[in-house]
């Protein structure tokens, strides 16, 4: 079975969620996966098919997307069905507000109605957490990954 590559998409708009990307591609990289970030993600140098999504998204204003996932998020609205691809959200927000990361809530709930495979739930971090984002989503990694060997992705 061949490996899939996983795409990590950046959401962001002031850089922590570039940020945690970054960090959570060295690893995986040093781990040996074969990974392609995407900072400014366009479906048209991003497959669909057979292939491992991992979004990385803040929120802003008021529930807003980052302006550099819009553009995707009208692409992937263009289309009737997502079924082969596989895919992780994370959320950066600030509990503080309650549009508490409602990005990463909306790309998750979209992909879902465009029947792609959730591999995990939303992880959602909060930026009043006394820890580093990155250390949080560095924490997470190995039950995502020991998710992704269950399911044979």
């Amino acid at each position: 079975m061949t490996e899939k590559i996983i795409h990590i998409i950046v959401g962001s708009q002031m850089g922590s969620s570039e940020y945690v990307a970054d960090q959570l591609n060295g690893i995986l990289q040093s781990k040996g996966y074969s990974c392609q970030l995407h900072e400014q993600p366009n479906l048209e140098q991003i497959p669909i098919s057979d292939v491992i999504w991992l979004i990385c998204t803040s929120t802003h204003g008021a529930g807003e997307l980052p302006d550099n996932l819009q553009l995707l998020i009208k692409q992937i609205n263009n289309h009737s069905q997502l079924k082969s691809l596989s895919y992780t959200v994370i959320g950066l927000g600030d509990t503080s507000y309650d549009t508490y990361n409602k990005a990463a809530k909306d790309v998750d709930l979209l992909l879902k109605t465009k029947q792609a495979n959730q591999i995990m739930e939303v992880l959602e971090i909060d930026a009043m957490d006394e820890n580093l984002p990155e250390d949080i989503a560095i924490a997470w990694l190995p039950n995502w990954l020991s998710s992704i060997s269950q399911k044979n992705l």
